[in-house]
């Protein structure tokens, strides 16, 4: 027997097996991924924006629904052996090897480990039975560039722009292309005047194109003669034909077309890892995580943020809390701990970051304050509610954890306690770790109520103008907060304002939207409280207001710029609308950027 033949890896039939249905069905998970968004230029075309949005939930949908098929293959297949964990240390190194040609592996790896968690239940991490997420790096061994088309550009900028369209060709014609070609070619050098009279000097797209909502991107980037910027081309479908909505080349507007409050995109890449690397450096600050969650991939996303926190804390406590066993036990930790995030205490909700971290964890407590009538499954039902709907650049995107395990020493001894008494539910001790049984985790926000204490009067102002544009997208989405006073939002480091706790969010239309009754005699308009019945689903918007702690200036501000959403009168013209199936349409990009206003 040649030398050559003892180098093969032999495992038993039962790896073999697992290994290849393990394959197949991540390989039918892609397919279908893949199916379903490129759904999306037809749907762009034929602007069938309902049905567009019902792909968006099909395709989040299809993941644990592809899991739970592929687990009963192996359990078929492999009958008792599907649970024992040496077959498990086989199929391993079998399926690694399966896929060692493969692109995107860390795609697959991440799937792997959804299925071994989904059989053994691990708290924590198992790094016999799964790959260890520090060590899957997505961008690492990228061999095949994403696919570009390249354009120079002369003086006439106007061209560029016409031979954008004509290679973009749609099944609809677009409405006047020269027009479009000239305003681009306008916004352009407005937006890049500080790159000199000639701005512009090449640009490249990416070959997939960007959909959602109701637009089509095509994204890549500009080159002046010493820099480049970000480089995105919005297109609008209306009766009249496709035309160029916007071009947006400043890297802030960027990031808000490319955020965490909105909803995911249909972009159909061969492979996801090298469209991350191209996008990453259109905004570097950009964490990798969100780029995969912009994409539609919600586990590598999950898999990623997972990742790039553990070796944060790592760096500032000085341990690994990954290890398969108890987490830094035996280990002091000196450095930076879990403490409560700053903010109101919540009443349905334990949150506590990291300080040196941009997020937070947010677990469901075990009782509620008694003017919360919600149950935890109530609750949960209202982030999975988030999660698959248009989140309108106002609802941050919240990811469901289960099973994180970190040292007990990781918590500042207050927050601890009130977990552990708390929270039972979704929290316990196992020697001297802490497991986190299920929980939220989601970018931190400075609350706006805390922001409109530290800000100066116009920035306070500016964020308080949009805390009321934020109600009003969010019911154009059809999204009620529920709950508005200030403390249920924050603000990000563009100053802008987001919603972010969930528990009493409903949809607009199911809401019965009163105007406050007219009290009939002293006695009533003199009682203390609510003279009148309230039924559960009934608001009043008069009193929006009265809640907010405001200034008088920045009452009669508010009023002044917003006063429609404390009218009654609009919430009802607004039902009627989603009634009769015309949703208003919320730009995801400001109005100054639309080349027709």
């Amino acid at each position: 027997m040649s030398d050559a033949s003892h180098s093969v890896p032999q495992y038993p039939w039962q790896a073999r097996q697992g290994a290849a249905l393990i394959l197949a069905g991540f390989t039918e998970y892609n397919r279908q991924f893949r199916l379903i968004t490129q759904r999306a230029k037809a749907r762009f075309e034929r602007r069938e924006w309902a049905q567009q949005q019902s792909d968006l939930v099909e395709r989040i949908e299809l993941y644990d629904s592809n899991v739970a098929e592929t687990s009963q293959r192996l359990q078929e297949t492999l009958g008792e052996h599907a649970g024992r964990r040496d077959i498990w240390e086989a199929i391993k190194p079998a399926f690694e090897a399966s896929i060692a040609s493969l692109l995107d592996q860390e795609l697959y790896k991440t799937y792997f480990n959804t299925l071994t968690r989904r059989f053994f239940k691990t708290r924590g991490v198992d790094a016999a039975i799964e790959f260890v997420a520090l060590d899957i790096e997505p961008t690492d061994r990228i061999k095949h560039p994403v696919g570009r088309l390249a354009y120079s550009v002369s003086e006439d900028l106007p061209d560029l722009f016409r031979r954008i369209i004509a290679d973009t060709p749609f099944a609809v014609p677009y409405a006047d292309p020269d027009r479009c070609a000239h305003l681009a070619a306008e916004t352009v050098n407005a937006q890049l005047a500080s790159w000199g009279a000639r701005p512009a000097r090449a640009v490249e797209l990416l070959e997939t194109r960007f959909y959602r909502e109701r637009r089509a991107y095509l994204v890549g980037r500009v080159f002046g003669e010493s820099e480049y910027a970000p480089f995105v081309i919005a297109l609008a479908n209306s009766e009249g034909g496709i035309t160029i909505d916007a071009v947006i080349v400043n890297r802030g507007d960027i990031a808000q077309l490319f955020g965490f409050t909105r909803s995911y995109f249909l972009a159909d890449f061969e492979t996801v890892g090298d469209a991350v690397v191209f996008l990453k450096t259109l905004l570097p600050k950009k964490s990798v995580d969100e780029w995969f969650a912009g994409l539609g991939r919600l586990k590598q996303a999950k898999t990623e943020r997972y990742r790039l926190f553990f070796r944060h804390l790592e760096k500032v406590a000085g341990i690994a809390p990954e290890l398969p066993q108890s987490a830094g036990t035996g280990t002091t930790i000196t450095g930076e701990r879990f403490v409560h995030a700053p903010g109101e205490r919540g009443m349905v909700m334990a949150v506590f970051h990291l300080p040196s971290y941009p997020l937070v964890f947010k677990l469901i407590r075990d009782r509620f304050a008694p003017v919360k009538t919600m149950s935890r499954s109530d609750v949960m039902s209202k982030y999975q509610l988030v999660f698959k709907h248009d989140r309108a650049g106002r609802l941050v995107d919240a990811q469901e954890f289960r099973h994180l395990r970190f040292s007990r020493q990781q918590f500042e001894t207050t927050l601890l306690t009130e977990l552990i008494e708390g929270c039972r539910e979704s929290v316990f001790e196992d020697g001297d770790d802490i497991v986190l049984t299920h929980c939220y985790v989601e970018r931190y926000l400075r609350p706006l109520n805390l922001y409109m204490k530290e800000a100066k009067p116009e920035p306070a102002l500016r964020a308080l103008l949009d805390y009321a544009q934020a109600i009003k997208d969010l019911a154009m989405s059809n999204i009620f907060p529920g709950d508005l006073l200030l403390k249920n939002f924050g603000v990000t480091r563009h100053g802008r304002v987001i919603f972010y706790d969930y528990d009493e969010l409903c949809m607009v239309n199911e809401c019965r939207f009163r105007s406050l009754p007219t009290p009939s005699d002293n006695d009533e308009e003199m009682h203390h409280g609510a003279w009148y019945y309230v039924g559960d689903n009934d608001v009043f918007p008069e009193q929006f207001p009265r809640f907010l702690g405001l200034t008088p200036d920045q009452e009669r501000a508010l009023i002044e710029a917003h006063g429609e959403i404390f009218d009654v009168r609009w919430w009802l013209a607004l039902q009627e609308r989603f009634q009769l199936g015309q949703p208003p349409e919320i730009a995801p990009y400001s109005a100054r950027l639309r080349l027709i206003r």
